[in-house]
C-alpha cells in the first residue's frame, strides 16, 4: 500500500538518519497518521494493537496511529520517540508540527533510562547469543553492535540533557565497535560498554522530570480527535 491518507508527520529514520548508513542500507521511513474519529464510535473500533500500518511500496516504512504513537512515546520507546526529534520532515502538517513542539512533555527520567538502557541491554543479549549460535562470520553482528552502542549514547544524552540527538557526531567509533563484534574480543568489549553506561547512568543527574507532563498531550489528542470527527475512513 502507499502512504496513509491522513498522515500528519513523516521522516527518514534508521541508518541514514543516524549517519550509520552503508552502501547496503535501505532508507527507512517513520510516520504518524490520524484514524478518522468516527471509526472509534462504531461496533468494531480499532484497537491500539492494530494502530500500525506499513507503507511506501518497496521501502521500509512504518506508520503509527496518533493515539498509539503517543502511548509509545510516553513510554519513551526508542524506535518511535525519535520521530519527534528529526532534523527535517517529509510531511509535517499543522498538527504534526504541534506534536513535535510537545516532545519534551512526553519525557520522564525513569522511563528514558528503562527504555533506552533496558532496550540496549536486551539487544546486547540477543547479539551475544547470535555470536554464540551463528559464529563470528555472521555479518549482521556488526550492524547490530553499531545500533546497540548508538542506543546507549542517545539514551544517556536524552537522560542528561533533555534533548535526543538523532544524528551521531562521529560515526566511526560505532563502525569500529561493529568490527570488534566480528572478532574474539567482541564479547569483552560489549560487556565493558554496558558496564560503562550503567555506571554513567547511575552517577548522572537527569535533566528530566520524574513524570511526563500529560495535560498538554491530552489536550492535543482531544483536539485532533474533534478535528477528525467527520472524516471518512479512507
Amino acid at each position: 500500500m502507499g502512504e496513509p491518507s491522513d498522515l500528519m508527520l513523516e521522516g527518514v529514520v534508521g541508518s541514514f538518519a543516524y549517519g550509520l548508513n552503508t552502501p547496503d542500507s535501505d532508507v527507512d521511513y517513520l510516520g504518524v497518521y490520524v484514524e478518522p474519529t468516527r471509526t472509534f464510535l462504531g461496533l468494531h473500533p480499532p484497537t491500539r494493537d492494530r494502530g500500525t500500518r506499513q507503507g511506501r511500496d518497496g521501502a521500509d516504512a512504518t506508520y503509527h496511529e496518533v493515539g498509539k504513537a503517543m502511548g509509545l512515546i510516553l513510554a519513551c520507546n526508542p524506535t518511535v520517540t525519535e520521530v519527534l526529534w528529526l532534523d527535517d520532515y517529509i510531511v509535517a502538517t499543522e498538527f504534526g508540527t504541534e506534536l513535535v513542539e510537545l516532545r519534551s512533555s512526553f519525557l520522564s527520567a525513569q522511563r528514558v533510562r528503562h527504555a533506552y538502557f533496558g532496550y540496549a541491554m536486551a539487544q546486547f543479549r540477543r547479539m551475544l547469543h547470535r555470536r554464540e549460535t551463528q559464529g563470528l562470520g555472521d555479518k549482521r553482528l556488526a550492524k547490530h553492535a553499531r545500533h546497540c552502542r548508538r542506543l546507549l549514547w542517545q539514551g544517556y544524552e536524552l537522560y542528561t540533557t533533555g534533548v535526543l540527538p538523532v544524528r551521531l557526531p562521529d560515526p566511526e567509533p560505532y563502525f569500529e565497535f561493529g568490527r570488534q563484534m566480528l572478532d574474539e574480543s567482541g564479547d569483552a568489549a560489549a560487556k565493558a560498554l554496558l558496564a560503562e553506561y550503567e555506571e554513567k547512568f547511575d552517577s548522572a543527574v537527569s535533566a528530566l522530570p520524574e513524570r511526563p507532563d500529560e495535560a498538554p498531550l491530552e489536550d492535543f489528542l482531544q483536539r485532533v480527535r474533534r478535528a477528525h470527527l467527520d472524516a471518512r475512513p479512507g
